[in-house]
């Protein structure tokens, strides 16, 4: 079989699926990859690189046309033909629709998102690794924007005061914040809906906030969070204003998958945080846990910078692609057998990272999605 390695096409993405040192694992099973031309170079890995591990590099045209499998970062390859199979970043639950028209290519594909979160899929999570690359970035463009240091010190000039920063989500991106943010000498806090998250929180030297407030169930079987409801959220906002206000950096992580990031922090709570405070917000690109964040922009508001940032692991391109390639190479040896795809649907990794197959959409949970925005758009054109 040939594995393609494409370069990626979305704008500023600036890693690639693949990398050189991983060739030979595959090589090993049988596997011939085949590389696009630069799909690496600005991650750092040339084509070289690529050459002496055993990889044939060739140019996009190419690779499309003779592969069995396309791997890439993001996206499903527009070219990609019904005999193909790709394994990627889809985000099916939040493009559900979109997957119903790539579905109509034939092509076989695979969302890496959808990863159960089981011990032998650990290490074919990519959310969890993209997640600890955010969770560090996002303290130093913090530490950046913010107008005092994160560390106490103590010169000739005077004491300085550290700098108080508060992470709301102890999920991988939450606990790296609070990781990075002690290694810089920030007094660090952090809230979660999940209480049993405390003694992780604890362990790597912050403290955990507790509120009266607690939420059945604030966890899908599958590992991932669940969406609550939004007279929850209201008395989430009430209890943490306080604790925001009191801080001089907050970073927030909260997502629910296919839904709307939930509005955590408030216009108002925003406005009574100190002038030269500042809120970086995770969940930027899917609607933000601040009311004010715009994704890719910084929205001043009071004195306060609220970032929303977009892509964060690919401002990292080196290190995100060396963790994302074990990943995906993890996954794609999962599905090979004695040299050939197999889709077993009896296994759980394979069962829920299956989006499309034969022309139709075969994920329940985006079969779902598209089903409900079927039956209420007969109903929106009534109204």
């Amino acid at each position: 079989m040939i594995i393609g390695v494409l370069k990626e096409t979305i704008a500023g993405d600036r890693r690639v699926s693949l990398i050189p040192a991983v060739v030979p694992s595959l090589a090993a099973k049988g596997l011939k990859v085949r590389v696009e031309t630069t799909a690496g170079r600005e991650a750092g890995f040339l084509d070289e690189e690529y050459e002496a591990k055993g990889a044939e590099i060739a140019p996009r045209a190419e690779v499309l046309a003779s592969s069995d499998i396309l791997l890439s970062v993001r996206g499903l390859p527009a070219e990609i033909q019904p005999n193909q199979t790709s394994i990627s970043m889809l985000d099916p639950l939040w493009h559900a629709e979109r997957m119903g028209q790539s579905a109509a290519s034939g092509a076989t594909a695979f969302a890496l998102e959808l990863m159960p979160r089981i011990t032998r899929a650990q290490s074919m999570d990519v959310l969890s690794s993209m997640a600890t690359i955010s969770g560090y970035k996002a303290v130093l463009l913090a530490a950046e924007a913010l107008p005092r240091m994160f560390p106490m010190l103590m010169t000739a000039a005077g004491t300085i005061s550290p700098a108080h920063v508060f992470i709301i989500g102890a999920g991988v991106a939450g606990l790296q914040a609070i990781a990075t943010s002690r290694r810089l000498g920030a007094i660090v806090s952090a809230y979660d809906l999940r209480p049993v998250v405390k003694e992780q929180v604890q362990s790597l030297g912050a403290k955990f906030v507790e509120m009266e407030l607690t939420a059945d169930e604030a966890e899908e079987k599958s590992g991932y969070a669940r969406a609550m409801g939004e007279e929850f959220y209201q008395r989430q906002r009430e209890l943490l204003a306080r604790v925001v206000a009191e801080n001089d950096v907050v970073i927030t992580t909260a997502l629910v998958p296919g839904k709307k990031a939930p509005v955590l922090i408030s216009a108002e709570m925003v406005r009574g945080m100190r002038p030269g405070s500042i809120i970086v917000d995770l969940a930027a690109e899917y609607g933000g846990n601040c009311e004010l964040t715009r994704a890719g922009e910084t929205v001043v508001e009071s004195g306060v910078d609220t970032i929303g940032p977009a892509n964060l692991p690919s401002t990292v391109p080196y290190h995100a692609s060396q963790m994302y390639s074990k990943n995906i190479s993890n996954f794609l040896l999962h599905l090979i057998k004695d040299g050939q795809l197999n889709i077993d649907m009896n296994d759980e990794i394979t069962r829920e990272t299956l989006v499309m197959r034969g022309g139709q959409v075969v994920h329940p949970r985006v079969l779902e999605i598209l089903q409900s925005k079927s039956a209420a758009a007969p109903a929106a054109k009534e109204s």
